[in-house]
């Protein structure tokens, strides 16, 4: 037998706990993950098979109350990887965004509204691949309006304002020009209790300065953050675990195979922590995957506003078996 190992790689956590069948269910937290009780649960997603004519996934999530919170289509099972538009609700009912997808990717116009279904921000995502445009800030910003409805700029042209979860308090403003961001930009960062300054050109981040509340100050340019990142790449963590990997006996004589998928921390200086087995394929290759990842090298840690952040991340890694 011919034996393979393949790896997807995503900032996103993701798992399930349920074999593909006609209509899965899965109940998740906001953060992301998954969990095996609904009381436990902040929400949850029901995926269907395909319509007549279709290889796309129905995906539907509903909060716990029971009010619809999400309705796309989807390539994949779980995790979901969205195709064409998907819509999202607030818990009252009215719409939160509508936005447009091409292989799992944000593209085009996306639509946000404010909690009282008044429209909010347009923006507008390129089809450039990168799965981190909104980490950088890579979309156009074409209009937005205030909480009554009223235009505040349109045409990428005017003064944006970006308000938290809540819409209690702006955390990012300034001014735009063509969509890009352009002159002087400030804000705050609720998450590492930071606030920043910073200069755009064009939609380049030509500089910045980010301040936390003992004072400490950090400098940064041409990207607020970056992911954390296996040395070399994608392709070198395949390369990795494909080397490194010893397919277990025990498995390999019963024809045990699936995706193990796997969450753990990549710590501020790099280091991997707190492996763990989110969803399971055999006490065996659970280990084996646990192994290999606890043994990794030190990774690039994520960095946001210029200092390194831990990171949660997941990997689905597939155990496979061929015959040659």
């Amino acid at each position: 037998m011919k034996i393979l190992f393949t790896v997807v790689i995503s900032l996103a956590a993701f798992f399930c706990f349920a074999q593909p069948k006609k209509m899965n269910v899965y109940f998740l937290k906001n953060s992301g993950t998954y969990v095996d009780k609904r009381d436990s649960a902040d929400f949850m997603r029901i995926v269907t098979e395909p319509d007549s004519g279709s290889k796309l996934y129905n995906v539907a999530e509903y909060y716990i109350n029971g009010a619809k919170k999400l309705i796309g289509k989807s390539s994949k099972i779980d995790p979901p990887w969205f195709e064409g538009q998907r819509l999202e609700y607030y818990k009252k009912g009215t719409r939160k965004s509508v936005t447009n997808f091409k292989n799992g990717l944000q593209v085009g116009n996306q639509y946000l509204f404010y909690p009282n279904g008044k429209a909010y921000l347009v923006k507008e995502y390129p089809d450039n691949g990168d799965r981190y445009n909104d980490i950088r800030n890579n979309y156009l910003i074409k209009a937005e309006y205030d909480s009554l409805g009223t235009l505040m700029f349109e045409g990428g042209n005017g003064y944006y304002k970006e308000y938290d979860d809540n819409f209690k308090a702006v955390i990012d403003e300034g001014p735009v020009k063509n969509g890009k961001r352009d002159g002087a930009w400030k804000g705050y960062n609720k998450g590492l209790k930071l606030n920043f300054a910073e200069t755009y050109k064009d939609g380049e981040l030509i500089n910045g300065t980010a301040t936390d509340t003992v004072g400490k100050s950090t400098s940064y340019s041409k990207s607020r953050g970056t992911p954390p990142e296996f040395k070399g790449g994608v392709e070198a963590f395949g390369n990795y675990l494909g080397t490194h990997i010893n397919y277990p006996t025990v498995a390999r004589e019963n024809d045990q195979q699936g995706v193990v998928v796997l969450s753990f921390v990549v710590e501020k200086d790099g280091k991997i922590t707190g492996v763990k087995v989110r969803k399971s394929v055999s006490k065996e290759i659970d280990e084996e995957a646990v192994r290999v990842i606890e043994n990794s090298p030190r990774w690039v840690p994520g960095m946001q506003f210029g200092r390194p952040v831990r990171v949660s991340y997941s990997v689905p890694v597939n155990f496979a078996l061929t015959e040659q």
